[in-house]
């Protein structure tokens, strides 16, 4: 667990990062989690547990030959990105990051949360 601590302080040092967790979009359990958005972060994370499996459905049923890298949804005062991780022991793991929408520069944060992402190791 205390990697996945280090992964979400991390996160969290991006600028305007409010929030962030590590979700099994299964189960929609988030296993870590941290900041303060506003908001209940393991609802959010069982709600963005079911976004990633619609559209991991939807590619399976247009029998795409691709993979989700990040999912943005954008709200008045936010962004919220999730990142769905790859790679042996990360299969069916996602990032879920909140950012002040005021404060944050998108771009960067993509580029952070991607550098992040591809060192997390469960």
């Amino acid at each position: 667990m205390a990697q996945l601590d280090t992964v979400i302080a991390s996160l969290l040092e991006i600028d305007g990062a409010n929030g962030a967790a590590i979700v099994d979009a299964d189960s929609g359990m988030a296993l870590a989690a941290g900041g303060s958005p506003g908001f209940d972060l393991n609802v959010a994370a069982a709600g963005n547990s079911n976004v990633v499996r619609a559209k991991l459905r939807t590619i399976s049923d247009l029998e795409l030959n691709d993979e989700i890298e990040d999912i943005l949804i954008t709200l008045k005062g936010q962004y919220h990105l999730i990142n769905v991780l790859q790679g042996a022991g990360n299969a069916g793991l996602f990032i879920y990051l909140v950012l002040n929408r005021a404060t944050a520069n998108l771009a960067l944060a993509r580029h952070k949360l991607r550098a992040v992402a591809k060192d997390v190791n469960v």
